[in-house]
């Protein structure tokens, strides 16, 4: 599976709207690249279907973006799809994503996003009921360090934090992408 990075605004919005009824192709818009759109596997061979491929400008492999969910996993039949998780974090430049949704105290976490470009967002199943906090990190410090305030230095989530492959956003384009 992979993700892709697809320039043409107009084309992409055109596509979408001419998707089925319950058919959603959840295009996010890159944050820094105007026009450009990060979809996932699905959310691209949807926007396909009307078309000519749409052409990807980059391509990663999914698993490149890791997501850490931890011990207290909750409302599982409102979380949004991986590739959505993914996609939005790399929109924000984000090379990878963590689930917030619960304090380590097991307590809901409540925070009002201030812009797009807040690593903080919320994000739910399209449909789904509860809404899940999630948490962008643009460098591996970036997770060791917002993890090890959250959750303890001696948590599982800074462990996955310092076992992170890429350095940061770069590094991940770097190491993992395909241009087209």
């Amino acid at each position: 599976m992979s993700l892709y990075l697809v320039e043409g605004k107009d084309e992409v919005l055109r596509r979408r709207a001419q998707l089925p009824a319950g058919q959603v192709a959840e295009a996010w818009a890159d944050h820094q690249l105007v026009g450009a759109f990060w979809l996932g596997e699905e959310s691209k061979r949807l926007l396909d279907g009307p078309g000519a491929p749409l052409p990807a400008a980059l391509t990663l492999p999914d698993e490149s973006v890791p997501i850490f969910y931890g011990p207290r996993l909750c409302d599982l039949e409102s979380l949004p799809r991986e590739e959505s998780v993914r996609t939005r974090a790399l929109s924000a430049r984000g090379m990878a994503v963590a689930w917030i949704t619960l304090d380590r105290f097991g307590e809901r976490t409540s925070y009002q996003p201030a812009s797009m470009d807040d690593p903080v967002f919320y994000l739910r199943r399209v449909g789904g009921g509860a809404a899940h906090v999630w948490r962008v990190f643009r460098t591996r410090a970036e997770a060791v360090t917002y993890l090890t305030e959250a959750y303890g230095a001696d948590s599982e989530a800074v462990t996955w934090a310092k076992a992170l492959t890429v350095e940061s956003f770069d590094d991940l384009v770097k190491r993992y992408g395909r241009r087209a």
